[in-house]
């Protein structure tokens, strides 16, 4: 950690680069929520960035938010729709300027990366994502093996149920176990925004402005749902959704037209928000 909050700011500059190459490694897309998080995670808070500002983020997260511009006017960084993604010059910044001063003196003074620097080399075998939200992989892994478990204790007793169904009940059964088909295509916007008091956290320069990348939604072409996921840290937060970014059509609780907000409260890790543009429902996981 650094002797004070402007060390820690560029010490997790650098971090937010290191977190995007491995990202590189791994083959894995990461969004501004989970990149903003490991930077913090590998230097963290200290008091006086600890303190909560209005819309209770972290002064040293928004901080950071901000100063990650620094990245993207050097060239080293790409903010888009679907997640943050590192530039080759980024990649090999972290080799030229591997010293964190180095790396601050480079950053300040818009020092170019020296063109023959090599890209980072990865270690030996394929390194485990280290950005990846892990309680949520560790409950879907929990999750899979309490179905499988299921499964099994369930399966004598369901093949033997089976053998005493009528030709008529299989056939019924048959039916019923058909798949239902996906939800026919509507005329959809074209983009949906999650627009509210935790957009900085997403990486977006505001908070409540639905024209930014960083709040977008992505739509799931299958089930017709718009989706956005993102690691938040614990606390109360409000939203709306926005359409086409801008407020001139959005939708809050009960899908009402320029109604109340959306509060949720969440426990921390990752906060799943789905919404149905057919309904102007959002279920929140």
């Amino acid at each position: 950690m650094g002797a004070n909050s402007a060390e820690n700011t560029n010490l997790r500059l650098k971090a937010v680069l290191d977190v995007l190459t491995e990202g590189v490694w791994s083959g894995e897309k990461l969004n501004a929520g989970v990149v903003l998080g490991e930077a913090i995670a590998r230097v963290p808070l200290n008091d006086h960035e600890r303190e909560l500002l209005s819309g209770g983020i972290p002064r040293g997260h928004k901080t950071l938010t901000t100063a990650t511009a620094k990245l993207v006017k050097a060239g080293w960084l790409v903010k888009g729709r679907s997640g943050w993604t590192i530039t080759e010059d980024g990649q090999r910044a972290t080799v030229a300027f591997a010293d964190p001063a180095a790396f601050t003196a480079a950053l300040d003074a818009g020092t170019p990366v020296p063109a023959d620097t090599p890209l980072p080399s990865a270690p030996a075998g394929k390194p485990a994502p280290k950005a990846a939200p892990k309680a949520a992989k560790v409950a879907a892994k929990v999750a899979d093996k309490a179905a499988k478990l299921v499964e099994e204790a369930v399966a004598p007793v369901a093949k033997a149920v089976r053998k005493r169904k009528t030709p008529e009940g299989a056939a019924a059964e048959t039916q019923a176990e058909t798949p239902a088909t996906a939800p026919e295509p509507i005329e959809q916007p074209a983009a949906v925004a999650v627009a509210g008091d935790f957009n900085v956290l997403l990486g977006a320069p505001g908070n409540w402005a639905p024209q930014y990348d960083e709040s977008q939604m992505q739509l799931d072409e299958v089930d017709q749902l718009w989706k956005l996921a993102a690691e938040l840290p614990a606390g109360s937060y409000s939203f709306k959704i926005a359409i086409n970014r801008s407020w001139d059509e959005n939708y809050g609780a009960f899908g009402a037209f320029d109604g109340a907000n959306h509060e949720v409260h969440h426990r921390g890790g990752v906060l799943v928000i789905r919404y149905d543009h057919r309904t102007r429902d959002i279920v929140i996981d």
